[in-house]
């Protein structure tokens, strides 16, 4: 069931992603930041779905892992954003709690599925 939402939340943060780095670009003329931003923060639901077909428990444990590194990168540029003003607090508040929404579910994957590969 984890898996679902994980899979629902980081396709919605994808989306989410896509929009600030359009916002970013069109409106506040920033390219850099944005870019990034745009590659971990979609990077993260690709990496779930790969994992949904791994070749085996530790390629799955692999794949979250990843997924969760992108996920912390991602928070990064959003602290970024946030304190260079390319993104106002209220923007910040609400990307920044779904990222570490997505990061205490991915944390609790990999935990989970090291526990069960070491049984």
């Amino acid at each position: 069931m984890t898996e679902n939402i994980l899979k629902d939340k980081t396709y919605k943060f994808a989306i989410r992603s896509i929009n600030l780095y359009k916002y970013l670009c069109d409106k506040k003329r920033e390219f850099v930041m944005s870019k990034q931003v745009l590659r971990s923060g979609t990077s993260m639901g690709a990496l779930v779905r790969e994992a949904e077909f791994a070749q085996s428990k530790a390629d799955f444990i692999n794949k979250m892992s990843v997924a969760l590194k992108e996920a912390n990168e991602t928070r990064y540029w959003i602290d970024l954003l946030k304190e260079t003003n390319y993104i106002n607090l209220e923007m910040y508040e609400s990307i920044k709690a779904d990222c570490e929404e997505i990061l205490k579910l991915l944390v609790s994957t990999v935990k989970t599925a090291k526990n069960n590969l070491n049984k």
